[in-house]
């Protein structure tokens, strides 16, 4: 039986239908964010499902925590599109659809059958979009690309070079994450554009390209002056070894100030004030220039209080600071129980689960959990009936090769010691 519906969509994208046939992160992510603002995202599955439900811990095969984050609000359906049936069924779906995401190479689609000539044929007016690792127009567009790969490519690794002077991955799979919200900021601005002018189109998100446009935004710095020979490049005030949390006597704090007017609060609430007559640091260019000593002076000054003494110090002086938190220190931090941040919800198969809560806030239309993460396939029939399909047709069609989890329902949860959030999910 398929998971009932929480709640009926309240989001700007409420109504919209999206095939989503992408895998790993940067897919899921995109469609996970549509889904959020109300989209209704049939995610396809291969018989053996995404392999990112064997990704991590789990309380049942196929359900791990890798999957259990980036695939509510999603409806799963099993269908091997190498079968000539299940590509049709696959089509008839495309047929009612308004958006189809995949996370194919442009020649793995194509010899799927689904590329964008294919597609548009059963849809004129669908947008079709994917986010490969090169642009569609140059010698790359084939070449496999993953997270890492792009991180050394665009330049990412080499800015974060570790003490020992070696390049190093940013501890976060940045650039599926990244590149999945311009896919899905995309993917809006395309039904924008149909919804004013009727036309569907193809939509390609290149990693490499995206990720470059994001790490060279600072970063191209004196290259925007027409530099050649690429020597000028670099935020020099990234790169100041003193450009870091700060010690504190009993932890670490983080504060930024950007204009005179937030370093003349600064200087002052650690007790310098004369430095604001300082020739090096009076403007923001000498500042620049300089910006290495000031931040050496900064940090010797933090290092003489504890973070709270600090904490009162700089919100005193309208200095914007925080604390650094460890991640296991997150679901425990007090404005996050407040917010109600994390959500507790009872899964039919996985019982309690916790998940974030979704950020954006629209004051007309907020996005809100209509569906927890699927079992593999547990909207298949559903999903078959609603283009025409009867039960045993469906059923055919849509057969898994992975073990189902348990049906068992674990008890209801207490809620969170927290304000109840309006995206609160209940029993």
């Amino acid at each position: 039986m398929a998971q009932q519906q929480l709640e009926k969509p309240t989001g700007p994208l409420s109504g919209l239908r999206i095939i989503d046939l992408s895998i790993n992160v940067l897919g899921p992510v995109a469609t996970q964010l549509l889904g959020d603002m109300g989209a209704d995202i049939i995610k396809i599955e291969p018989p053996a499902g995404d392999q990112n439900r064997q990704n991590g811990p789990g309380k049942h095969p196929g359900m791990s925590v890798f999957y259990l984050i980036m695939n509510r609000n999603k409806r799963s359906v099993v269908l091997d599109l190498k079968q000539e049936e299940c590509m049709e069924a696959l089509l008839k779906l495309v047929e009612t659809a308004d958006v189809l995401v995949h996370s194919m190479r442009p020649s793995a689609a194509k010899r799927l059958g689904i590329c964008y000539e294919k597609i548009r044929q059963r849809n004129p007016k669908i947008i079709y979009a994917f986010a490969p690792g090169y642009r569609g127009d140059g010698p790359f567009k084939d070449m496999p690309a993953f997270d890492d790969v792009i991180q050394g490519e665009s330049g990412l690794a080499d800015i974060n070079r570790g003490l020992d002077g070696q390049p190093r991955y940013f501890p976060t799979v940045i650039v599926d994450k990244f590149c999945g919200y311009v896919l899905a900021s995309s993917i809006s601005m395309a039904l924008l554009h149909r919804e004013r002018t009727g036309e569907g189109q193809q939509v390609l998100v290149p990693m490499l390209e995206t990720m470059l446009q994001f790490n060279l935004f600072e970063h191209l710095w004196e290259g925007a002056l027409g530099s050649s020979n690429g020597e000028g490049l670099g935020y020099s005030r990234m790169f100041s070894k003193h450009r870091r949390p700060y010690a504190t006597l009993d932890g670490h704090i983080c504060l930024l100030a950007v204009n005179d007017e937030q370093w003349r609060r600064v200087l002052t609430a650690i007790g310098r004030p004369e430095l604001l007559e300082d020739a090096r640091f009076s403007k923001m260019t000498e500042r620049m220039r300089n910006i290495n000593e000031l931040y050496g002076i900064l940090s010797d000054a933090i290092g003489t209080k504890s973070s709270a003494q600090w904490e009162k110090v700089f919100a005193d002086a309208d200095v914007p600071h925080g604390q650094v938190r460890e991640l296991n220190e997150l679901m425990k931090d007090d404005y996050l129980k407040e917010t109600g941040f994390f959500q507790k919800v009872l899964h039919p198969t996985e019982g309690e689960l916790v998940m974030t809560s979704i950020p954006v806030q629209f004051s007309a239309s907020p996005g809100n959990v209509r569906y927890l993460p699927p079992n593999l396939g547990e909207h298949s029939l559903e999903i078959l009936a609603e283009i025409g399909y009867d039960p045993d047709v469906a059923a055919r069609l849509s057969r898994t090769t992975l073990r189902k989890p348990g049906t068992n329902v674990a008890p209801v949860p207490d809620p969170m010691p927290a304000a109840a959030a309006p995206n609160t999910v209940q029993d």
